[in-house]
């Protein structure tokens, strides 16, 4: 893969993007900036011991070594700290104990003490001449003088030589020790290379020298190959701060070193780069011979300097590229319009998208939303449609004329094979024309994918339709309104069956997960926080340390509904749970003074997590993460033997428990955090566990439009006696046949024969209405209404009232009705389409007499109360 695939998807010095040379200028501006640190502006960038961003060297006190990448103390004192760190001590302790070090060379070599431009190669401070001389002399003075030699006496009397210069090897900023014109280091190097070249010194050169006063010459065997190899070899990999960017191309340099400044100013926790993984990233760009990091191959790149040029890539983009110039590059950044998805990047690719003005489309489509006072939570919309626009983009360039580059060509025929395409591909199984995976395979169409695509390209068309934008483009609207919808996902979680909730629940099935957690990240405490709680598992597991507290003495759990935008919201939990956090808490605040040798501060407590991530958490406000969790989950369900099920079927297990114990959808809702009435319902799944509530809502019945009193109560469920439900349930039950809207009681009707009044049944007053229908009705005033707003005059709209009143009047009464029984909020939560649906359930199980009368014994029940007196550790 190619950096400049991640910069753009175009060349570097095509449109919509500026140019090398425009580049360079541009970041050779902002390195002159009086803003910018100086540090960064060397070719050879030396960084402070301790650098906040770039800092080497080990952790301990005056310890003098350089640490590891993404380690804090070098490598003997990383091995201690991990010894007593598994004894359980804290980093007090070992700091405490931790002995200061010394590294077994210098990071920097000194110059010589007698000559200003050698490099010192022993621990005396002498260069290698004068260090051989030394040990000469000293043991002339040992053996045939028989005294001590005096080293600073030795030095006085000594001569300095000339520099060698710099050494050869175009990477290295030191000074050459010797006249082959390397550095002690590379030197060492050539030997163990076999001496590419045959660079060879004369016998006794130091005499030479000396002697002769004149240069050292030196023989080779193939100069050309020498010099090959001092181009090649990299810098000597030693942990001494420094970065060195020699040989590099001018612009490769310079994106390096403003790369480093503005990530040092926005760094944030997890992201520290390693000087070490720097230089990897340098050497990989000498060595491809790149101009720049957009042109880096990242395939032949090392792990960790491919993991830090992405990142690069994308600081890059920010600036190569401003937010009109992506529109016309094929990509969209999110960040310029300051808006950040949840646990993704800031990058859109639009490429793939062949059709210059299908992808301009969608690149206005995605700004306006992402420049909308309340832009999307998440880019999940923004995916199906990129998805479907790629699918529609490669089956028009296949199959309409010209490509589909004209979209003045394009009917609704074109779209309607385009269905058909997908549909026939989903059906047999078939690759997809355009969607790959990771590897690059193209990945299979399956029903799922399909209603992906359909509504993913539904959605932003019919928006951009709506705007007038395709009518500029001359996009026919047949083309549009051709694709129809890819209809509701079929996927729904169900509740645990009761076997698998007793084996998610068993002690010993606990304790295994508690086990497998090696680390005791609270993989067992999460899982059980869910089963009680019924929270979105991101919810649990982003949890603050001080998320429980007694108010009134009930235990309460805080935690932040990311989702909806509801912070700081508590609920009630069971005692268990309450002190199993407790338990938890101390755990995680004696993993933070494991870490930080002291406990939290109260603001360190509000903001860490109970449930701490182990890798890039320095500060331990990362929680765990959610593929962490899965995968504990995964495996665990695994050695459990009770089939395919998800963490998230806890929440419907709650919500389906709630509703048998009593609580109402609004209670529901509220508990669970939902944004409307549908999803509540959604969750307790009312249609396959607990008919009990549509039996209720259609227990109340009044007169329809069409009576001679609309809205007549017939049926309370509060005043009605057992005689009256007995009788109203043989009436209405066994004497009746589904209508639009309601049911007829005209018995020549119920008994098969044709309506004599035509099947007007809104104006009859054989014509009765259920709870169930109160949706219905509502829109159907809504309906009346906008015709009454769109009347041409108000007389118009004076007599579109009248004809409705009537409606209105019946409406108005099974409000009334519903209310009466507590039975408004479920009502309006049954969001019924078709009230002939449900003709088999109501009519068969909600008007016997008994349960009718039961409903009477009942009426007066207050669940607020009722759900308050309960445990929510039963409800759950």
């Amino acid at each position: 893969m190619s950096g400049l695939t991640l910069l753009s998807d175009r060349t570097a010095d095509s449109p919509g993007s500026r140019t090398g040379s425009d580049r360079l200028e541009l970041l050779t501006a902002l390195i002159a900036a009086p803003t910018f640190d100086p540090l960064f502006r060397t070719d050879v960038i030396s960084f402070p011991r301790r650098h906040p961003h770039y800092g080497w060297i080990c952790g301990v006190p005056d310890c003098t070594r350089g640490r590891g990448p993404a380690r804090d103390f070098c490598h003997e004192h990383e091995s201690v700290w991990a010894r007593v760190r598994a004894d359980g001590g804290n980093i007090a302790d070992f700091l405490k104990d931790a002995e200061p070090l010394v590294p077994a060379a210098w990071h920097d070599p000194p110059l010589c003490r007698i000559c200003p431009g050698i490099p010192a190669s022993g621990m005396n401070g002498l260069c290698f001449l004068h260090k051989d001389r030394w040990w000469a002399h000293r043991a002339y003075q040992r053996d045939v003088k028989g005294r001590t030699a005096d080293l600073d006496e030795w030095i006085a009397g000594q001569t300095a030589f000339s520099s060698f210069g710099a050494c050869q090897a175009v990477v290295c900023p030191e000074l050459a020790d010797n006249p082959l014109g390397l550095c002690g280091r590379h030197r060492y190097r050539y030997r163990k290379d076999g001496e590419p070249g045959g660079a060879e010194l004369p016998r006794n050169w130091g005499r030479w020298q000396i002697d002769r006063g004149k240069p050292v010459p030196v023989s080779y065997r193939d100069e050309a190959r020498f010099r090959q190899w001092c181009v090649e070899i990299g810098p000597i990999t030693r942990m001494n701060g420094k970065l060195s960017l020699l040989g590099l191309q001018p612009l490769v340099k310079t994106e390096i070193k403003w790369l480093l400044f503005h990530h040092a100013q926005s760094a944030s926790e997890g992201s520290r780069w390693s000087v070490t993984w720097l230089q990897y990233v340098a050497e990989d760009c000498r060595r491809q011979e790149v101009s720049s990091l957009a042109d880096l191959d990242l395939d032949r790149c090392r792990l960790h300097a491919r993991k830090i040029v992405k990142r690069m890539l994308h600081h890059l983009r920010l600036v190569y590229f401003t937010r009109q110039d992506t529109r016309a590059a094929g990509f969209i950044e999110t960040d310029h319009f300051g808006v950040r998805f949840t646990g993704r990047g800031s990058h859109i690719d639009l490429s793939g998208i062949s059709q210059r003005w299908l992808r301009e489309l969608l690149w206005d489509w995605m700004a306006a939303r992402l420049s909308d006072s309340s832009p999307p939570r998440a880019g999940g919309g923004f995916d199906s449609s990129r998805r479907g626009c790629v699918e529609l983009s490669a089956f028009l360039e296949a199959q309409a004329p010209g490509g589909g580059h004209d979209p003045t060509l394009l009917t609704s025929e074109h779209m309607t094979d385009f269905v058909a395409d997908q549909r026939h591909r989903a059906r047999h199984g078939l690759e997809s024309l355009a969607i790959h995976s990771a590897d690059g395979k193209p990945t299979k169409t399956t029903p799922g994918t399909v209603r992906t695509v359909f509504n993913g390209t539904r959605r932003f068309l019919r928006a951009v339709m709506e705007t007038g934008e395709t009518e500029r483009v001359g996009l026919a609207r047949a083309f549009i309104v051709a694709l129809p919808s890819g209809g509701e996902s079929r996927g729904r979680r169900s509740p645990f069956p009761d076997e698998v909730a007793r084996a998610l629940a068993a002690e010993g099935n606990l304790a295994a997960l508690a086990e497998a957690d090696s680390d005791d990240r609270g993989a067992r405490d999460i899982w059980e926080a869910l089963v009680l709680t019924g929270r979105r598992c991101g919810e649990v597991r982003e949890v603050r340390l001080e998320c429980v507290a007694r108010l009134g003495g009930l235990p309460m759990f805080w935690h932040d509904q990311t989702k909806i935008g509801n912070l700081e919201a508590a609920i009630r939990i069971p005692e268990y749970l309450f002190q199993r956090i407790e338990v938890r808490q101390a755990k995680s605040v004696a993993r933070f003074v494991q870490k930080q040798g002291r406990p939290p501060t109260p603001q360190e407590r509000r903001e860490i997590a109970l449930f701490p991530r182990r890798t890039a958490n320095r500060s331990g406000r990362k929680g765990v993460s959610g593929t962490w969790f899965n995968r504990m989950f995964r495996r665990w369900i695994g050695t459990l033997d009770i089939g395919h099920c998800v963490p998230h079927q806890a929440r419907h297990t709650l919500a389906t428990r709630l509703l048998k114990a009593g609580a109402n959808l609004t209670h529901i809702k509220r508990y669970l955090g939902h944004v409307s009435d549908r999803m509540a319902e959604h969750y307790v799944h009312l249609a396959n566990t607990d008919p009990r509530l549509e039996q209720a809502l259609a227990a109340v019945w009044v007169a329809g439009p069409g009576s001679g009193d609309p809205g007549l109560v017939l049926s309370t469920g509060q005043d009605m006696t057992r005689e009256q439900a007995e009788a109203l349930a043989v009436d209405l039950t066994r004497r009746s046949t589904p209508a639009e809207g309601g049911f007829c009681t005209f018995q020549p009707v119920v008994n098969g024969d044709a309506c004599p009044w035509n099947m007007n049944c809104h104006n009859c007053d054989k014509f009765v209405l259920s709870g169930a229908d109160l949706v219905y009705w509502h829109r159907k005033r809504e309906q009346w209404r906008m015709l009454a707003e769109r009347a041409p005059d108000p007389a118009t709209a004076d007599f579109l009232h009248a004809v409705f009143e009537p409606t209105a009047r019946a409406i108005d009464g099974l409000e009334k009705a519903l209310a009466a029984v507590d039975l408004l909020d479920e009502a309006l939560a049954l969001d019924l389409r078709r009230p002939q649906d449900y003709f088999g359930r109501v009519w068969a199980t909600a008007f016997r007499a008994n349960e009718l009368a039961q409903h009477e014994d009942h009426g007066d029940t207050d669940f607020d109360n009722e759900y308050d007196a309960d445990d929510s550790e039963d409800l759950a």
